[in-house]
């Protein structure tokens, strides 16, 4: 049996701006909403800011920042795996990033045959 890959995952610059981040604010989680402006970013808040939902989705944690996902978006997007990096601009109005000269980018992959049987077995 394949061991069922990561739903999330981050690249060395995004794990480094998590790390900022949580030495300035203390424990801090993700959320990604799918919604419109912000809400199609991954936004960061600081644990106790942003209250989880009963039908949002743990994928799981990036940089010991635990990542929830809305649950229609999570019907979305659950063949693919999220990957978490930082671009250069503003971040999401209320996201912790705001203001850094960097914002959270979503990227995807597609998970391949054996990976989504690992995930669904």
């Amino acid at each position: 049996m394949t061991t069922p890959p990561l739903r999330v995952t981050a690249t060395p610059a995004a794990l480094a701006l998590i790390d900022t981040l949580r030495r300035e604010h203390g424990p801090v989680l993700f959320h990604q909403s799918g919604g419109c402006c912000d809400g199609s970013a991954p936004m960061c808040f600081a644990v106790g800011d942003f209250l989880i939902g009963d039908g949002d989705v743990h994928l799981g944690a990036i940089g010991g920042a635990e990542f929830y996902i809305s649950g229609p978006q999570y019907a979305v997007w659950k063949h693919t795996q999220l990957i978490i990096d930082v671009v250069p601009g503003r971040g999401g109005m209320f996201s912790l990033e705001n203001g850094s000269g960097q914002r959270f980018l979503l990227r995807s992959r597609v998970f391949d045959e054996a990976e989504n049987a690992a995930l669904n077995g």
